[in-house]
């Protein structure tokens, strides 16, 4: 067992990283992005050229950079799930529903593409809203009444979007047909930490690796749930203290209701706080970044598997296709 979870040889931090696909992984590099997937006939291998921001745009300024980074990482993300299943084994696919082929023939294959992604992104995104967000904040509203103390308050809301999350994430993880992608997902952090510890990329030196990864966008989810409750706490008390005819309708539902729309609208500040914090924390290694990551790290055991060599090989096959020329341009 000891042998199987080696994590302690990490001679330097890549930027590269990815996510698992249906029988396969996308990964991204400095330079190109990768999606491998597994075939009747061998691995499939495509790249693209990374769309990079001019250093001087504002969407490389901090706490900036971290809406737009989560926004572009979901459409690509999107855009290789829906890849791989084009991809994946025959016996995998769906055959395409009449109002699809019919949108398809009107709109065109591009634009029919274009507008799959953008309703895959869009209902990803409101429904973790809905069931992260919007749910926890109906159901603490309802405690108004009993408790006074603003801070309380979104504890609550805090305690139940964990909930949530933790069981939503559970649920998740027993389903069969996410097994194997739990584990394509295991075989994309052993590839990586292999990588990491300066080994040669083979099957064996990847399967000794452990498959948890303290820059998983796993641990980034969970470390926005932890600072939505501080940003929520302070930025409503702010709000409170600036308005304080507001503590007049206290408990009613024009309140509820305002104190929701005010937070949702904070969710960009929460991902920009949460981006900036990973990104620090995984450039350090202390016992504080330790201590900081370890309950993503542990919820990885949810959300990643085991893979066997053939997903192995996969993420070998991922990696390789990213590395960067130059050796070091990866650098996280």
């Amino acid at each position: 067992m000891a042998k199987e979870k080696q994590q302690c040889c990490e001679k330097f931090k890549t930027m590269i990283g990815g996510q698992a696909l249906i029988e396969g992984i996308m990964m991204r590099g400095p330079d190109k992005d990768a999606i491998v997937v597994r075939r009747a006939e061998g691995l499939s291998i495509e790249t693209s050229p990374r769309k990079k921001n001019s250093p001087k745009s504002y969407k490389n300024l901090p706490f900036i950079r971290g809406v737009f980074n989560f926004f572009d990482a979901q459409v690509v993300g999107i855009k290789a799930l829906l890849r791989s299943a084009d991809l994946a084994p025959e016996e995998m696919q769906e055959e395409p529903s009449k109002f699809d082929k019919w949108l398809e023939e009107k709109l065109g294959n591009e634009k029919f593409q274009q507008l799959i992604v953008g309703i895959a992104v869009a209902m990803g995104l409101g429904l973790s809203i809905l069931l992260f967000f919007l749910l926890p904040m109906v159901i603490g509203g309802f405690f108004d009444r009993w408790l006074e103390s603003n801070l309380a308050i979104n504890l609550v809301e805090g305690l139940i979007r964990m909930v949530i999350f933790l069981a939503y994430m559970l649920l998740v993880s027993r389903m069969q047909e996410m097994k194997r992608v739990f584990a394509y997902h295991g075989a994309e952090h052993k590839t990586i930490r292999c990588y990491e510890a300066g080994l040669p990329l083979t099957v064996e030196n990847v399967r000794m690796q452990t498959r948890l990864h303290p820059r998983c966008g796993t641990s980034f989810l969970l470390v926005v749930m932890v600072i939505s409750i501080l940003v929520f706490s302070v930025a409503s008390s702010a709000l409170l203290a600036a308005v304080p005819a507001l503590e007049a309708i206290r408990g009613t539902f024009g309140y509820r209701l305002l104190m929701i729309a005010f937070k949702l609208l904070l969710l960009p500040i929460v991902v920009g706080i949460t981006y900036e914090i990973n990104r620090w924390a995984g450039r350090h290694d202390n016992g504080f970044t330790k201590i900081l990551t370890a309950p993503g790290m542990w919820l990885q055991n949810f959300t990643t598997n085991e893979p066997d060599d053939s997903m192995i090989e996969v993420g070998i096959a991922a990696v390789e296709a990213v590395l960067p020329e130059q050796e070091g341009a990866d650098r996280w």
